[in-house]
């Protein structure tokens, strides 16, 4: 019978890359295929901007060296018979769902980047978190430093740590599960994630900074959602805004933890 070769262990990475082998130990969200739609469908759009529902599973924007679809390059195909481009404002994490904004043209772009900079645009998500919050609204503050594909938590003392704050209100509070709306006064990357774990109330489905989410199977991801965005329109100035429904999977998370006599996990 005939051998197949041996991979090259000692094969070098390119830098700055995370090889593709350790991606599903480090995010935790590799543990199964992800699923998603390749429709996009158009919450708004004009000549100057267009926001997109990204659909969970969906790269925001494509991964170095990687064929995987993301809502960047699916959206730059479909304008590109428009004669028109596709440009990232910002990012929402590929297993969460929801708005998304894109710029058509460099002078639009950059006041909206700006905007996110400054922390000026309205954003809102819902969240199913694991137990239920005392309170009924609050401010969450803490303080991180990014240590590979984590947002690892620190103190104020920490120099290289990044304040993150966001505020919150009860929705609707299950057995063992609140739903919240929360409103981002920073922005960094997994920042409800991150702040809600700390907290000892995980985002419902987030194996990646609550391992034993693994076990969740009323939702495939995690559940977050962005539902509404506000901005100030690059041309004309006044605000614009968008909300954008919950997804199927979302809904049924929702409709199953309001089932009356469910067991508390």
């Amino acid at each position: 019978m005939k051998k197949l070769p041996r991979k090259n262990r000692n094969r070098k990475e390119k830098p700055g890359r995370v090889p593709a082998r350790r991606r599903s130990s480090e995010t935790g969200e590799g543990r199964r295929p992800p699923r998603f739609s390749q429709n996009l469908s158009v919450l708004y759009e004009d000549d100057a901007v267009i926001v997109l529902d990204k659909p969970a599973g969906l790269l925001a924007v494509p991964i170095e060296g990687s064929r995987t679809p993301s809502a960047l390059s699916l959206l730059a195909a479909r304008l590109q018979s428009k004669r028109q481009r596709a440009l990232i404002v910002h990012r929402i994490d590929r297993f969460a769902s929801g708005a998304l904004l894109f710029a058509k043209s460099d002078p639009d772009r950059h006041p909206l980047v700006r905007q996110f900079l400054a922390h000026t645009p309205v954003r809102q998500y819902l969240a199913v978190l694991r137990g239920r919050l005392a309170a009924e609204a609050g401010t969450l503050v803490h303080y991180f430093r990014r240590e590979g594909m984590f947002q690892k938590l620190r103190t104020v003392r920490d120099s290289k740590a990044t304040r993150a704050e966001l505020r919150y209100s009860v929705e609707r509070r299950f057995a063992d599960a609140t739903l919240v709306r929360v409103e981002l006064v920073t922005g960094l990357q997994n920042q409800i994630r991150a702040q809600f774990s700390a907290i000892g109330h995980p985002v419902i489905g987030d194996r990646k900074y609550h391992p034993a989410e693994t076990r969740e199977q009323l939702i495939a991801r995690v559940a977050l959602h962005a539902a509404y965005l506000q901005f100030v329109h690059p041309r004309s100035g006044k605000n614009v805004s968008v909300e954008c429904k919950l997804p199927p999977d979302f809904q049924h998370l929702v409709q199953e933890l309001s089932r009356p006599g469910r067991p508390r996990r």
